[in-house]
């Protein structure tokens, strides 16, 4: 049965939001969630990709050769995170530097490739639309989750997105638990998270 726009919108917040019930999209969620700003940044960013590649696609899947598909596609979201690019270098460009190369690797991020194949090149423009806001927006409260806990612990602090500003959470006494904020502790971090998300869904 065909689901209505507000399931396509809802089932990227729950039901498939990608890092932890599609398993997507895991190489900036582990790299960049570092902090609540560095993730609602790279959320963002592949929100405006994911959004605009999947209004494309759908526009023109009728015109595009089966064959040919994929490079299409790529060549497609790779125009709109040039548009990315471009425009943190303008507007939050000390962002653009904290994120480095996992801004162009949105080219290659699996989320954005897998819903233009999978969605967008099936479905109207509308229901593209409203599928690709659902899952950019899952993503990006899934990165902004784990970077506060990953911030909270390893830091002590919360960088409030877009202005840069660090609120400190705790007194002069705290010891931050750095592993948090290091490679491992990313890993450790999803799979608790993945593991309350099993149970809650149970």
């Amino acid at each position: 049965m065909a689901k209505t726009i507000v399931q396509e919108f809802t089932k990227g917040l729950w039901d498939e939001i990608p890092p932890f019930r599609l398993v997507l999209g895991l190489c900036p969620t582990l790299a960049v969630t570092k902090t609540v700003a560095n993730g609602v940044g790279m959320g963002v960013a592949a929100t405006f990709v994911l959004v605009f590649s999947n209004i494309l696609v759908s526009m023109l899947r009728k015109s595009i050769p089966s064959q040919v598909r994929v490079p299409c596609f790529i060549i497609i979201i790779a125009t709109f995170v040039v548009i990315v690019e471009l425009v943190m270098q303008a507007f939050t460009y000390p962002l653009f530097l904290q994120l480095g190369i996992f801004i162009p690797l949105i080219v290659v991020n699996c989320i954005i490739l897998g819903r233009a194949e999978a969605f967008a090149s099936k479905n109207g423009v509308v229901a593209s639309t409203a599928d690709g806001l659902g899952i950019g927006v899952g993503f990006t409260i899934a990165l902004a989750v784990l970077a506060a806990i990953r911030e909270i612990f390893g830091a002590g602090t919360i960088t409030v997105p877009f202005v840069g500003t660090v609120i400190h959470l705790f007194g002069p006494s705290f010891q931050p638990f750095t592993f948090m904020v290091e490679a491992p502790g990313a890993f450790v971090c999803l799979g608790l998270v993945l593991a309350l998300m099993n149970l809650a869904g149970k």
